[in-house]
C-alpha cells in the first residue's frame, strides 16, 4: 500500500476534527503548535501523528477510537507518541 494513501488518510481525519470541533482539543492543540512556532500545515502533520497512533492502537486491539487517549497523545505533543 502507497505510504502517502496512509498520510492523506490521517491529515484527512484532522481536518473532518477540525471541521467539525471534535474533540475540541484537535484544535486547541493545533493552536498551541502554532505558538511554539510550527506552521499551519506542520501543526496538522504533528497531530496526524496522534491520529496514525490511536488507529494503530484500535486496529491491533479490535477496540473503539479512545477520546481520552487520543487526547493524551495530543497533549504531550510535539514528542512522538509512544507505542
Amino acid at each position: 500500500m502507497n505510504p502517502n494513501l496512509f498520510k492523506e488518510i490521517f491529515l484527512k481525519t484532522v481536518y473532518n476534527q477540525l471541521g467539525k470541533n471534535d474533540p475540541p482539543q484537535t484544535r486547541d492543540t493545533l493552536e498551541r503548535l502554532k505558538k511554539e512556532g510550527y506552521s499551519e500545515e506542520d501543526a496538522k502533520l504533528v497531530i496526524a501523528q496522534c491520529v496514525a497512533s490511536e488507529m494503530v492502537k484500535v486496529v491491533s486491539t479490535k477496540t473503539p477510537f479512545n477520546t481520552i487517549r487520543f487526547v493524551k497523545c495530543l497533549n504531550n505533543l510535539p514528542n512522538t507518541p509512544a507505542d
